[in-house]
């Protein structure tokens, strides 16, 4: 499934605000993004998706929600995308490394890092694509 991005889609387009009594500007989530980060970021206000499912209303549990209907069938891929993260409320924001992008335009001080897989961009990259995994490394 491609992405918002890949597809070409903006992000956001169509949602619908969602019903109730959210008043965006009274959430204690929320950041103080710098105005750079604010440009096309999307809706303040909670939306529903194309699931029906409300984002943004801090309650994580729905009916339409396919996390509440999963089974052994349920492509994974319907909970990737834009459409399930709130541009400005989603918990992910309150780690310190996000604070610090986010609100005072700090990048991230250490480098991603995965055991079996380079990281690193393209340009530091050396001949091979990755690292050996230790238990391939093992066998005959």
């Amino acid at each position: 499934m491609m992405s918002d991005a890949e597809s070409g889609k903006a992000p956001y387009l169509g949602v619908q605000r969602a019903e109730g009594p959210d008043d965006p500007s009274l959430d204690p989530f929320e950041l103080e993004f710098r105005p750079e980060d604010l440009v096309g970021r999307g809706p303040r206000e909670s939306f529903v998706n194309d699931y029906g499912v409300v984002i943004g209303d801090h309650d994580y549990e729905s009916e339409q929600s396919p996390l509440e209907q999963w089974s052994a069938e349920t492509e994974p891929s319907v909970m990737a995308g834009e459409q399930w993260v709130h541009p400005y409320k989603d918990i992910g924001f309150l780690t310190s490394e996000n604070r610090d992008l986010f609100e005072r335009g700090i990048p991230l001080r250490r480098p991603f890092m995965h055991p079996a897989h380079s990281s690193a961009p393209d340009r530091l990259r050396d001949e091979e694509d990755g690292y050996p995994a230790p238990e391939v490394q093992d066998e005959p």
